[in-house]
């Protein structure tokens, strides 16, 4: 009776290890599958991993609140002529113009000529934004990620690679205009005439209306690029659900 209940009790302990054993095991499965979803699902810092879409979304909307931003700022009075980083000089191949003239006593008149370029300028950022945004959202971006993660302004430098000839050829009738509204070669004919009437000079006649739209475009890249990096380092310039969602995720 004795070797049957020994019997009975050793059986008794197997099977409860072994379900213990089976038991444990199947926890341990289920912690491991448990956490290979949560590696899926979660970044390091806790929040939902990102898609490429989505980042690609958030890239765009920055790319669209700097534009937006940026037109407003250089579009106002003194946008460009105040404004160090991106006011337009007296055309550097026209040096030369520059230096005889004032020489002659027309600084006066080759000073205004440099404000009407930078007016002009202000003139055609009231109109860049829409081209811009429609560079834009038809914009093809592979890898979001590497420009997330790239530098301050790798969103904008990326724009300004894939777009820069489309914007230009859209552009430049918006500054031909601005250039007619502004008057720009009622200062600029007195001085280009003067000099070429001085003996022996080379004939000079630059293309006004490419040197602003350049210049220009120059300057509304600067300023978005700007934009871009108070997007990426300041939460409160995150001012839609997606760029709070794809620029927090690098603060994490």
């Amino acid at each position: 009776m004795k070797k049957i209940i020994s019997s009975v009790v050793i059986i008794a302990v197997t099977i409860n290890l072994c379900v213990g054993q089976t038991f444990g095991n199947l926890m341990k499965d289920a912690e491991k599958a448990s956490g290979d979803v949560l590696k899926k699902t979660t970044s390091p810092g806790g929040n939902t991993q990102l898609s490429n879409e989505e980042v690609i979304s958030g890239l765009k909307d920055a790319l669209s609140v700097g534009t937006n931003n940026s037109s407003g700022l250089a579009s106002k009075l003194d946008g460009y002529y105040k404004n160090p980083s991106i006011f337009i000089p007296f055309p550097p191949e026209a040096q030369k113009v520059k230096d005889k003239v004032d020489a002659m006593g027309m600084q006066e008149q080759t000073d205004k000529f440099v404000m009407t370029l930078n007016r002009a300028a202000e003139e055609a950022a009231k109109d860049a934004a829409p081209v811009f945004i429609n560079a834009i959202k038809g914009m093809s971006i592979g890898d979001g990620f590497a420009i997330l993660k790239g530098a301050d302004n790798a969103a904008t430098q990326y724009l300004k690679d894939k777009t820069t000839a489309q914007l230009k050829e859209k552009f430049t009738p918006i500054v031909q205009a601005a250039i007619d509204k502004v008057e720009v070669t009622k200062y600029w004919n007195p001085i280009i005439n003067t000099y070429n009437k001085i003996p022996f000079v080379e004939k000079q006649n630059p293309d006004l209306t490419a040197y602003v739209t350049e210049r220009a475009m120059q300057g509304l890249f600067k300023l978005i690029a700007d934009e871009e990096l108070e997007i990426r380092k300041d939460p409160i310039a995150r001012v839609t659900d997606i760029l709070k969602k794809v620029f927090g995720s690098l603060t994490k």
